[in-house]
């Protein structure tokens, strides 16, 4: 875990240093020892430094000039970014989630003064946006990678929003309690080091780190199962369902998939996959409450119980996972089991599970792919204690503490939205990591940064429920919409609608219009192979 402090002693008390950054090399004085911030780095974003290995760091930027030091390797080149124009405002956005790709899309798409228009920066570790609810058709092949996963240079090669594929090191904000004052735009608001050296120094920053899966939660599950969360995840389990169904092909013995966790996304897994194997598998679905879906509407749960029903999907209510292995790991519990057919085989996967209710015996299902849908953890950094005047409100739970702007308590030059943020409804309650949320929360962002630019009031974000969407296999999902009360859109109509939903949704015009036209061209072949097979049953049947 890198663990950050002011290294006073190791910066240059030369005259080039601007004013401001001697206070801060004073304060690294002052308070030595402390730290500025310390990050998780086995995160997708993070790289963790094990405290053998403790780097202490304090960077600036300042006119193309470099100022840092490095305790650990003085070969480290620390290279500034050098921001097109020394006038404008610059932001960074760190993350290409829903928040950050659409909070940098908001901001170029807004009038501005010409003297006051931003320079924009994204930063993200993967080349490509991913539209994350539509993970599930390419377990289907409904859609292609390239509809929810474009490259993000496409996305914004008609904006001025410049893109860096890069990983976030170190954060240094210097703007707490209104260091640099909360209304103007002169001074930094502080600076990213990011993994490959590069150094950004920012007027205004906007955290949308995202989230990662939590399997480190019981034995087995980070070597075995599988996580859907990203394109990659989803690449990898459509690979692996495509060798399952290639290696039992013409065999009796039925492929065997347990799904961990029964939200949303457990749901719309087991659904899609029963759907797929057709009889050559059988899917267990477990959930730790006595009901699919908790905290859904009503209609949406209807429409998803009949469809598991329906698909035979095996549905462990009131269970939790113990732990997650290989059959020879088990040894004498394979034996002492009910599992119907004794596993031979020592690499086959066992999934424990066992009640809720007290005294409950353990079971063991057997199973050859995994599917972890429980928990995620932000991917924000933890800070060390003592770190003033540099440290983030960070929840329990690894999310910024905003208040209603957006604006991270205490550092009016930050933005936090979508999992990076800890923002609370009228009752108190924190507002649930939905792409929902984040497509709102990524107007108000950009909106608010316009405002703080233009000395202009920010506005408080106010969060619209519009309803809750699911799909349910190729011609299957629910839609329940808020401004209706007591609807839902089930079946070919709900999915129907929910494409449509998200075709609007998707991130530029030019992208909506390429991915419709593809949607247009394949329903229409579709079509066209639903006639020509009717056809030929007719035909056959006279």
């Amino acid at each position: 875990m890198a663990h950050l402090s002011a290294a006073a002693a190791s910066l240059s008390a030369s005259a080039a240093i601007p004013p401001f950054n001697r206070t801060i090399v004073q304060l690294g004085k002052l308070f030595h020892g402390s730290s500025l911030l310390k990050f998780h780095s086995n995160s997708l974003f993070f790289s963790s430094t094990p405290r053998s290995r403790q780097l202490r760091l304090v960077s600036s930027a300042i006119e193309g000039r470099n100022l840092g030091s490095n305790e650990v390797s003085q070969e480290e080149a620390m290279t500034p970014y050098s921001w097109p124009d020394k006038k404008r405002p610059r932001v960074c956005i760190l993350g290409g989630g829903f928040g950050g790709l659409y909070t940098a899309l908001r901001l170029d798409s807004l009038t501005w003064p010409d003297d006051k228009k931003p320079q924009v920066i994204l930063v993200d570790q993967s080349e490509r946006f991913v539209f994350k609810p539509m993970l599930y058709e390419l377990l289907t092949g409904e859609v292609d990678a390239w509809e929810i996963a474009p490259r993000f240079s496409d996305l914004l090669v008609n904006t001025a929003v410049q893109f860096l594929k890069d990983r976030v090191k170190i954060l240094s904000p210097c703007d707490h309690l209104g260091m640099n004052g909360p209304t103007t735009v002169s001074g930094s608001g502080g600076s990213v080091q990011l993994e490959s050296g590069l150094v950004i120094e920012y007027d205004w920053l906007v955290l949308s780190l995202g989230a990662e899966p939590k399997l480190d939660v019981i034995p087995g599950a980070v070597e075995f199962a599988f996580p859907f969360s990203t394109l990659n995840d989803a690449c990898k389990v459509n690979e692996k369902l495509t060798k399952l169904e290639r290696e039992n092909f013409g065999k009796k013995n039925p492929i065997r998939v347990v799904v961990v966790g029964l939200g949303y996304s457990g749901v719309e897994l087991a659904a899609t996959i029963s759907e797929r194997l057709e009889g050559k598998g059988v899917v267990q679905a477990i959930g730790v409450d006595s009901s699919i879906l908790p905290n859904a509407p009503s209609g949406n749960k209807e429409a998803a119980l009949k469809v598991l029903n329906t698909r035979k999907v095996e549905l462990l209510l009131g269970y939790f996972v113990r732990r997650i292995g290989k059959s020879g790991d088990f040894g004498s519990s394979i034996e002492n089991s009910e599992v119907e057919e004794k596993v031979n085989d020592s690499e086959k996967l066992i999934v424990e599970v066992q009640a809720n209710e007290k005294g409950a015996k353990s079971q063991l299902l057997e199973a050859d792919l995994v599917l972890w849908t429980v928990g995620n953890k932000p991917l924000l950094p933890e800070l060390e204690p003592n770190g003033w005047p540099f440290e983030l409100p960070v929840t329990g739970r690894g999310q910024a503490e905003t208040d209603e702007t957006l604006q991270v308590k205490g550092h009016p030059r930050i933005f936090a939205v979508g999992d990076s943020s800890a923002l609370r409804d009228s009752k108190g309650k924190v507002l649930p990591a939905t792409a929902q949320v984040a497509f709102q929360q990524a107007d108000f962002a950009g909106w608010n940064i316009w405002a703080a630019i233009n000395n202009r009031p920010l506005l408080p974000f106010r969060f619209q429920n519009l309803g809750e969407m699911m799909v349910l296999g190729r011609n299957d999902a629910a839609i329940t919409p808020s401004f209706i009360e007591g609807i839902t859109l089930e079946g070919p109509i709900g999915h129907t609608a929910r494409k449509l939903a998200y075709l609007i949704r998707l991130p530029t015009d030019e992208h909506r219009v390429k991915v419709g036209i593809s949607w247009l061209a394949k329903s229409a072949v579709d079509s066209i192979a639903t006639v020509q097979s009717n056809i030929t049953k007719v035909l056959s049947g006279s």
